[in-house]
């Protein structure tokens, strides 16, 4: 009960704290000096860069802009500390010194309240640089209350619905996010040093193709057709590849219909790119490359640690078949596997559950997921993927029950998906037809034919190399973010019950 009756007070004094801001906020606008009314404010620094430039800013006048976190009123001088882009800074605010009407009004500020302060650059006998304030101006009211200081936003769910305070209230939050803008900004100067083009492509389509799994579905009134959004980059991708673009890659959202956890959610960042004459090889050594050169460029070292786990970019990468990595960690040689029924009587021998639908291959692929996974911490490449759970790879010419692809592993996730594209349109359309059946028996996840892609293939694609990369895995790696929805600004919530 006591609990209860203190969320209540609580309740009861934030509601008369807002009553007293909007009360403010009245008087100003009664006064002729409504904050929201004032349009722009010329910033010259922020607070970084005053600290870090102490030297010869010292003694200098400068502008910055920012929310006030804190203000100690001690008669008639106080201090008050501004938050802005880069972190905050002090300001030290006498009467004296900026007038009698407006420490009267910067006594009436808030804290939340966003500002402007202008004035000199110094040092307190404490040793902490500062401004000494010649103004201090209201720029916009804060009519709510910011979470308590000492407790800061904790309630993880409310940080994720309301990223705004989270952002405010918890710095390390706010440099995840610009780690991640520079994360995808290093991606792209490698890629675009390496020749390749970025383009975009419709995330609306008719055929949501290019991965296994389920398209959320929309309906455009214009045409009175139904659509889907798209569920990965790689048909329209290739289309340019036929087209003669060479090197392509495109950053961009997907979408897939499937379930929330710690590393899914229904909208994602998803990297994709196309390189015609090479193979899965060559994915390889871009992917091992353009890693370590985000990882040198973003955190200054090739060795990240994530949960107190060491992982090497630095050395080569392991390369492993799927086959080979199934004998290593279930004990299982898939080589003396030669029917579905061998297969099954395996699976049910090692507890590993499938579906009446699964062949050969696609059981081969559960052991992996079963026993193999969790532990390919280091960087490693799972080669060599059976045809049945890839309908737009290449066979390996010596052995066609198995195909030129790679899933790239850290951490025990898997962060990319590579192959040596299908270039052949009669083998393409038996693939799909496969994916047509599967659909027939129940599997949401499987593709459909797509004509228009099917005829870009018999215009000609030369041989190519591709491969999508999960961009927010990615960032949760190098940040050391342990949700995927610590990595983007705005996850999918369930609605607040109303």
């Amino acid at each position: 009960m006591g609990a209860q009756q203190n969320n209540n007070g609580q309740e009861q004094d934030i509601n008369h704290l807002r009553k007293v801001r909007r009360e403010k906020l009245a008087e100003l606008q009664a006064n002729g000096q409504n904050p929201f009314e004032i349009t722009k404010y010329d910033v010259t620094h922020h607070s970084m860069e005053v600290k870090e430039h102490f030297e010869e800013l010292e003694g200098k006048h400068v502008v910055l802009a920012g929310r006030m976190m804190s203000k100690r009123i001690m008669g008639k001088a106080s201090f008050c500390n501004i938050q802005d882009l880069q972190g905050n800074i002090q300001s030290y605010v006498a009467r004296d010194s900026i007038g009698e009407e407006e420490y009267k009004a910067f006594k009436k500020m808030d804290i939340g309240d966003i500002v402007g302060l202008e004035g000199e650059v110094f040092k307190t006998k404490t040793g902490e640089i500062s401004i000494h304030a010649s103004a201090v101006k209201l720029l916009s009211k804060s009519l709510q209350v910011l979470p308590e200081k000492f407790h800061g936003l904790t309630d993880t769910d409310m940080r994720y619905r309301q990223r705004y305070v989270d952002l405010i209230m918890n710095p390390e939050v706010k440099d995840t996010f610009i780690k991640r803008s520079k994360i995808i900004s290093s991606i792209r100067k490698y890629l675009d040093g390496q020749g390749f083009m970025e383009v975009e492509t419709p995330m609306l389509v008719a055929n949501a193709g290019g991965a296994a799994a389920r398209p959320f579905e929309t309906h455009f009134n214009a045409l009175n057709e139904d659509f889907k959004l798209r569920i990965s980059l790689e048909l329209y991708l290739k289309r340019l590849i036929v087209g003669g673009l060479e090197r392509v890659y495109e950053i961009g959202r997907v979408f897939r219909n499937e379930g929330l956890d710690t590393r899914h959610n229904p909208e994602f960042t998803l990297m994709e790119l196309y390189q015609a004459y090479t193979d899965y090889n060559g994915m390889m050594d871009l992917t091992e490359n353009m890693y370590r050169h985000v990882a040198q460029e973003v955190l200054g070292t090739t060795k990240i640690v994530y949960k107190g786990v060491e992982m090497d970019l630095g050395k080569p990468f392991e390369r492993i078949t799927m086959v080979d990595a199934v004998k290593k960690y279930a004990g299982v040689d898939w080589n003396e596997v030669h029917t579905l029924e061998e297969a099954r009587a395996v699976a049910d021998e090692h507890h590993v559950e499938y579906e009446e639908r699964h062949k050969k291959g696609d059981i081969l692929s559960l052991f992996f997921e079963e026993f193999a996974e969790e532990h390919l911490i280091q960087p490693t490449f799972v080669m060599d993927h059976p045809i049945e759970i890839s309908p737009l790879t290449k066979k390996k010419p010596e052995n066609p029950e198995y195909v030129e692809r790679f899933e790239f592993f850290m951490n025990g996730w898997e962060m990319a998906n590579a192959y040596s594209e299908l270039n052949d349109p009669i083998d393409q359309r038996e693939r799909f037809k496969a994916q047509e059946e599967l659909l027939a028996q129940g599997d949401e996840e499987a593709n459909t034919t797509d004509e228009d892609f099917l005829n870009a293939l018999e215009i000609g694609m030369p041989p190519t190399g591709g491969i999508g990369f999960g961009i927010d895995r990615m960032c949760m790696l190098l940040t050391g973010a342990e949700a995927i929805r610590d990595v983007l600004l705005f996850p999918t919530m369930k609605s607040l019950e109303k």
